[in-house]
């Protein structure tokens, strides 16, 4: 993508006008749930990650974020739930984490060999390295020209996208007056959300936290804050691993509410 190329006009990207039927309608078809597989954060979330909407992790370094990106793709997908598209753009993307995670999965959910559920798993991953804004743009634009033309993965419809984390390629472009940078920065909110609502999936991104005037608050300032329709705040206990989710942002829940829940070790 061409810094000096036109951009795609704002009414090209945003989602339709409804009336309420529609939105009545809308709800009834959307309310499914995808989840992360963490009983804190999925109570918190009255279900999971939902579909058609677009939700953000945000907490400190080490405070859980990938962690939570990658048990939401473990999970989705050992549930036989679709495939997961990751954009990893920190070298954060563990295979061997994934199969951590699977290994803890409760017996009602194993009906198959380890190997094989694992390998079936990870065959439902896509995941893709993407280290600046123009790479995501290129994946975005393809995941977009997939979805339109139905194209399946391994026989599933991609029904989770992840980007750990959005604000690595995001906070490099919007520093000091760099207004190209912050409408690069809009334009990505805006095919995040066009995504999905138009092909009923979740997307999850992650973003870190910088100095405030008196606690850490989230990165990509106040422009970015109206973006994701639910935003979850991690912290993790370093003596254990014991996290807690709190909710700074929701489109149905009182925000504020908090709930714990608890990491498989590293290793």
């Amino acid at each position: 993508m061409d810094m000096n190329e036109e951009q795609p006009r704002v009414e090209d990207r945003c989602i339709p006008w409804s009336d309420g039927t529609q939105l009545l309608e809308d709800a009834a078809e959307r309310k499914h749930f995808l989840p992360t597989g963490l009983e804190g954060i999925d109570t918190l979330l009255g279900g999971g990650l939902r579909k058609g909407q677009l939700t953000e992790i945000t907490g400190q370094s080490s405070s859980g974020k990938t962690q939570v990106c990658l048990y939401s793709a473990a999970h989705v997908a050992a549930r036989h739930m679709g495939a997961v598209l990751y954009l990893d753009t920190s070298n954060s993307f563990s295979p061997s984490r994934i199969a951590c995670i699977l290994d803890e999965l409760p017996v009602s959910l194993i009906k198959e060999p380890k190997d094989v559920r694992l390998k079936r798993v990870m065959s439902s991953i896509i995941c893709e390295s993407v280290f600046d804004i123009f790479a995501l743009f290129e994946v975005l634009d393809q995941l977009e020209v997939s979805l339109n033309g139905k194209v399946h993965h391994d026989g599933n419809k991609i029904c989770l996208l992840i980007i750990d984390s959005v604000s690595s390629l995001l906070a490099p472009i919007i520093g000091g007056e760099n207004s190209q940078g912050r409408s690069m920065m809009i334009s990505v909110a805006m095919i995040l959300k066009k995504l999905a609502h138009k092909h009923n999936l979740s997307a999850l991104v992650t973003n870190h936290m910088v100095a405030g005037n008196e606690a850490p608050k989230p990165a990509l300032g106040e422009s970015w804050k109206a973006v994701p329709h639910i935003r979850l705040m991690v912290s993790r206990d370093r003596r254990s691993n014991i996290c807690t989710a709190t909710t700074l942002k929701h489109t149905l829940l009182a925000s504020g509410r908090r709930m714990k829940f608890q990491l498989l070790p590293a290793g």
